[in-house]
């Protein structure tokens, strides 16, 4: 759980005044790269001994995991279309196992079964805090329409991790100001109290570290399935620079218009989580933890093959069976690229699936039957 031991030493830097960017730990000297907001919330990590809050972290993301399955029930559930939007196509019936709240038993089986991709065995593996942030995103995005407080929970995510900010720019996209308002103002909020808590680590964090994207780790390593990664290895290139640049713009651009115009919001959810994992300079495997409530939503949306194929990539580890010991990741050969990069490719996939249904017309019945709506 080397990630874990990263909270720790950042919490302790933030309740005893170290140097909260300074510092390195575990054999592999990681640094802290998260917001002084987040250092704070890692000082209770420090109050029992390392042995107990690994074991704390193994039950609580086991439990996460479990609250993860549970809101993709309800987001696959739970369409939530635009208010605007036509009603989803009748072509195919929703799978009665995704219906929301899930059973118990139903629920265990799903956990236990998730518990086989290796996004969430890494997040268990390292110790890692991806399955409580998705669960935030995802529990206020699934919320009802006009709900107290809808963003507020977002953005909090945002202050502990930055990526989640994507999510505000699709609600603005989908018009939906006031929670992208509420979203932005609890940002700010926790980068206030960060600079209340840690004014000089929040002054280096902000005008310094936030760039230092190398500080993360190195960009073309195999653990990296972001756009970048996947340029980096394919080009042999440690650093693609204009390459990935425009390549990750393009997805970015192309991603979030996408989103905007989904029929329906759970797609166009995710839609945003896979274009902010392609264009994040670097997206550890782990990230990737987005892939339960994908399968949720493809079981639901009736495509059964589909989820099945994109649960192979998932359990597959492809990424860790070619060479990629020392430089390695920059000598492979060209059928090894993709099972180097397997979830970029999958999330550029589904980007153009996407854009493939979106260029479908509308059957004239849905249009019909939206008119009578109205």
């Amino acid at each position: 759980m080397a990630d874990l031991l990263v909270y720790r030493a950042e919490g302790a830097a933030a309740s005893h005044g170290g140097d909260l960017y300074g510092f390195t730990v575990t054999p592999w000297r990681l640094p802290a790269t998260y917001p002084p907001f987040a250092a704070a919330l890692f000082v209770p990590t420090t109050w029992i001994a390392v042995p107990a809050l690994k074991a704390a972290f193994l039950t609580g993301n086991v439990l996460l995991l479990a609250g993860l399955v549970s809101l993709s029930a309800r987001l696959a559930s739970h369409p939530l279309p635009a208010p605007d939007a036509l009603p989803p196509p009748r072509t195919r019936t929703p799978a009665p196992v995704h219906r929301w709240p899930l059973p118990p038993a139903r629920l265990c089986t799903a956990t236990a079964l998730a518990l086989w991709l290796e996004p969430v065995f890494q997040t268990l593996l390292f110790g890692q805090i991806n399955l409580a942030v998705t669960c935030l995103v995802l529990w206020d995005l699934t919320r009802p329409p006009g709900a107290r407080g809808k963003g507020l929970a977002l953005g909090l995510a945002t202050g502990v991790k930055l990526t989640p900010a994507i999510f505000i720019a699709y609600l603005l996209l989908r018009g939906r100001t006031r929670e992208a308002a509420t979203a932005a103002a609890a940002f700010t909020a926790t980068v206030l109290l960060g600079a209340l808590l840690l004014p000089a680590a929040s002054a280096e964090f902000w005008t310094r570290r936030l760039y230092e994207t190398g500080r993360v780790g190195k960009a073309w390593i195999v653990d990296n399935q972001s756009l970048q990664g996947l340029v980096a290895r394919a080009l042999h290139d440690p650093a693609p620079g204009a390459c990935w640049v425009l390549t990750a713009a393009a997805a970015g651009a192309a991603g979030l218009c996408l989103a905007a115009r989904a029929r329906q919001d759970r797609h166009g959810i995710l839609l945003t989580a896979c274009t902010a994992l392609l264009v994040s300079p670097i997206s550890w495997s782990h990230h990737w933890v987005w892939c339960v409530p994908l399968l949720a939503v493809l079981l639901a949306d009736g495509r059964p093959r589909l989820a099945a194929a994109t649960a192979a990539v998932f359990t597959a580890r492809t990424l860790w069976l070619v060479p990629h010991q020392g430089d390695g990741d920059l000598r492979l050969p060209w059928w090894q690229q993709p099972l180097a990069s397997p979830y970029p490719l999958l999330g550029l996939a589904l980007l153009a699936g996407a854009a493939l249904t979106a260029a479908q017309p509308v059957p004239s019945a849905r249009i019909s039957s939206a008119s009578t709506i109205r």
